[in-house]
């Protein structure tokens, strides 16, 4: 039945029966406890991944790969990132592979991106709290493409240390969207200290955000971070 599953599998399209790829779908929960056999089912869609096969044979690979992907999948998953129509896939794969390898070809694919592609992996790196991709993320926030600097903002917002809201204090873009993104990346790194128990590092945050400077709504959630970081009700 898996045989026939992976035949099936090949030329698939999302209007087709779908319970013929039932016995994929089970084999990824039956094999959670058999080591030796969880591989070389990972092993066995991943290949699909570089054969030629339907657009939507991959995306239901990167499906299963999102649950039973380990490091020796992402090669497979990596080598999509510059596809178009296969990249977001593996992307959301990669975002969930808990090995170093899958946030390492995020950053790796980084520099080679442009434009939606290149915002889809700086999203990723956000969702992956990639700290080693600070670095890069910082430069992106002053990418000549807006997009790319808003997500690089909200990515370094999601990663929320101190070493990604001094980047963000950094930022010298003149374009109003990504300076908004800026500042509610930063208060999102305010917020992520202080449920750290770094109220120190976050009442720097709070009140730099409370200034006269700034709009209405953001001096508002500066004053109630300094108000949670002194432990007073809000």
């Amino acid at each position: 039945m898996l045989d026939q599953a992976f035949e099936a599998l090949k030329t698939y399209d999302w209007g087709a029966d779908r319970n013929q790829l039932l016995p994929i779908e089970e084999a990824v929960i039956t094999t959670r406890d058999d080591a030796a056999a969880r591989q070389a089912l990972e092993a066995r869609i991943a290949a699909l991944l570089a054969a030629d096969v339907s657009r939507d044979a991959k995306d239901f690979a990167c499906r299963m790969l999102m649950i039973i992907g380990s490091a020796a999948a992402v090669p497979a998953l990596a080598a999509l990132l510059p596809e178009h129509d296969e990249s977001h896939m593996a992307r959301y794969a990669l975002e969930r592979i808990p090995a170093d390898e899958a946030a390492r070809a995020l950053r790796e694919a980084l520099p080679k991106a442009s434009g939606p592609l290149k915002v889809g992996i700086i999203g990723s790196l956000g969702v992956r709290r990639d700290t080693a991709s600070v670095p890069a993320l910082a430069a992106s926030l002053a990418d000549s493409d807006a997009a790319v600097a808003r997500a690089a903002a909200t990515a370094l917002g999601n990663i929320g240390t101190p070493e990604a809201a001094k980047a963000l204090a950094a930022s010298r873009s003149t374009n109003a969207d990504v300076k908004l993104a800026a500042t509610d990346a930063r208060l999102a790194c305010a917020d992520s200290l202080l449920a750290a128990g770094k109220k120190s590092e976050a009442l720097v945050l709070y009140k730099s955000l409370a200034g006269e400077d700034q709009p209405k709504h953001v001096r508002l959630a500066g004053t109630r971070g300094m108000l949670a970081c002194a432990g007073k009700a809000q």
